[in-house]
């Protein structure tokens, strides 16, 4: 049966060997899936900053709750791309975003503009909070308070026989002197 060590087999492989590869492969993958701003070229700092202002409006299609921006999916790219070579052939923001809502809709917003197909996303936790606080306070309200009911005369006698039949056979504790 083979060692699991694998020390034993090659003893050129030692643990900070190992960690020291484990560690140069993590940073290696991290390094070559993240991304940078710096690949796109600009011709003014001024149009830089529109396309971070632009593309920080938008909202991933993958992550969903990242900005395009901060997103490192193989979408986002693509989209930033998109954007940079539209704003080189030199579009207006309203008119790159007209065309990516066009695309895919007002979820490509990160701030969805309030028109009738997006009062959901505007008022439907508002709605959703009043229903659950009418049922909460609904439940307060409707609850009857504990009645203590009176016990009948011959309830009362038999809990006295009990308390005296139980304090008979108790022993009594030794009393100090």
């Amino acid at each position: 049966m083979p060692s699991p060590n694998p020390s034993r087999r090659y003893p050129w492989f030692t643990a900070p060997l190992a960690a020291l590869i484990f560690t140069g492969l993590l940073f290696g993958a991290t390094a070559a899936s993240a991304f940078t701003l710096e690949e796109f070229q600009f011709d003014s700092p001024i149009q830089e900053a529109e396309f971070r202002e632009l593309i920080g409006k938008l909202r991933c299609l993958v992550c969903q709750n990242e900005s395009l921006a901060g997103s490192q999916a193989e979408l986002a790219q693509d989209l930033r791309n998109e954007v940079y070579r539209m704003m080189r052939e030199g579009q207006s923001q309203d008119e790159i975003l007209t065309f990516l809502v066009d695309r895919y809709g007002d979820f490509v917003l990160y701030d969805p503009p309030l028109k009738p197909s997006t009062y959901v996303l505007w008022f439907g936790p508002f709605v959703i909070i009043a229903i659950a606080a009418f049922f909460m306070i609904r439940s307060i309200l409707s609850r009857k308070p504990a009645v203590d009911e009176d016990i009948s005369e011959s309830e009362r006698e038999r809990l006295r026989a009990l308390l005296e039949s139980d304090a008979d056979t108790t022993p009594e504790a030794p009393t100090k002197p």
